[in-house]
């Protein structure tokens, strides 16, 4: 990819969604940036001018030139924060809301109508292509038979619960759709996440392997599975995935934590994994593990070529 890829994307996407023209009707009488700032602040129930800054990334004096605009025209009032006396709040009023009201209706026609050209079987693959820029470039955690990890944030607790029916189904779906979009994989890696998950439901032992949901917000934001290897005493950690929209959060370190605490719980004597090396940002998550790396190997699979790892971790000494 190259600068002029990101250029030319903007300037289809800002062509598309009406950002450059300013005569439509969309944002009048506003700017996009005051239609911005109406938007924040009708869906927070108090923030203050350093608060709406840093969620903007505007310029002081520019921001308190807008504010002071709405405040002439009735949309805003300010007064002492609850949270610190030393801030002043800023709050919608009724015509404010309004205001806001309407341009959060004019934007769901809008999208809805853009929406309404996209074939319905084309809409999945358009909705992950957009969670995979967000991820990527901004909102996004880690892997284990592969992933990535960028800063982000969320909102809502994040659990790890036990799969439910339907789960070890969303775990092939979303492996197979995320590294597709994200790696170009082929439909290969989908096969093997399909024989990896059919040969845990049909036989596992229940006290020594184990699958974790981590579950955001009332639904799966990504998952590990720890299974029995080939050699005695060793188990094996897979498929470890975090949603784009749930990354950046500690999700992927948590689903780690849970498999060595259960492997050392439960008497294995080694955990190891296989990943690639393009997956760099999880090498991170499982060297913080204390994780080895013990081989490597180029190889061919999911229609790319890439070099396979092993890494290891040792639970408890031989004498022990």
């Amino acid at each position: 990819m190259t600068v002029q890829d990101v250029r030319a994307f903007n300037r289809f996407y800002t062509r598309l969604i009406g950002a450059l023209d300013y005569g439509r009707h969309l944002y009048a009488p506003y700017t996009l940036t005051e239609s911005r700032l109406l938007y924040e602040l009708a869906h927070a129930e108090q923030l203050d001018a350093a608060e709406l800054r840093g969620r903007l990334d505007l310029d002081a004096g520019y921001l308190s030139r807008i504010l002071n605009k709405f405040e002439e025209a009735g949309l805003i009032e300010r007064g002492p924060s609850e949270n610190d006396p030393r801030r002043r709040s800023v709050t919608l009023t009724a015509p404010g809301r309004e205001a806001a009201g309407l341009l959060d209706e004019r934007a769901r026609d809008t999208v809805g109508a853009l929406l309404d050209t996209v074939a319905p079987e084309d809409r999945p693959r358009l909705a992950e292509a957009m969670r995979t820029i967000r991820g990527i470039l901004g909102d996004g955690d880690g892997d284990g038979d592969g992933q990535r990890q960028a800063p982000g944030s969320g909102a809502g607790e994040v659990v790890l619960r036990e799969p439910r029916p339907g789960d070890l189904g969303w775990i092939v779906q979303r492996n197979a759709a995320l590294y597709a979009a994200e790696y170009g994989w082929n439909a290969d890696y989908e096969g093997l996440v399909a024989r990896i998950v059919a040969d845990f439901a049909e036989d596992h032992d229940p006290h020594l392997e184990r699958v974790w949901i981590a579950e955001a917000d009332g639904r799966p934001a990504g998952c590990v599975m720890c299974v029995r290897d080939e050699v005695p005493g060793t188990a094996r950690l897979r498929l470890l995935l975090v949603e784009p929209d749930a990354r950046g959060r500690g999700v992927g370190d948590r689903l780690v934590r849970a498999v060595v605490e259960f492997a050392r719980e439960v008497g294995y004597r080694d955990l190891v994994l296989w990943t690639n090396d393009v997956l760099s940002s999880a090498r991170r998550i499982y060297q913080r593990h204390g994780f080895v790396l013990v081989a490597e190997k180029p190889h061919r699979s999911f229609g790319k070529d890439l070099v396979g790892q092993d890494w290891r971790l040792e639970l408890r000494q031989p004498s022990e």
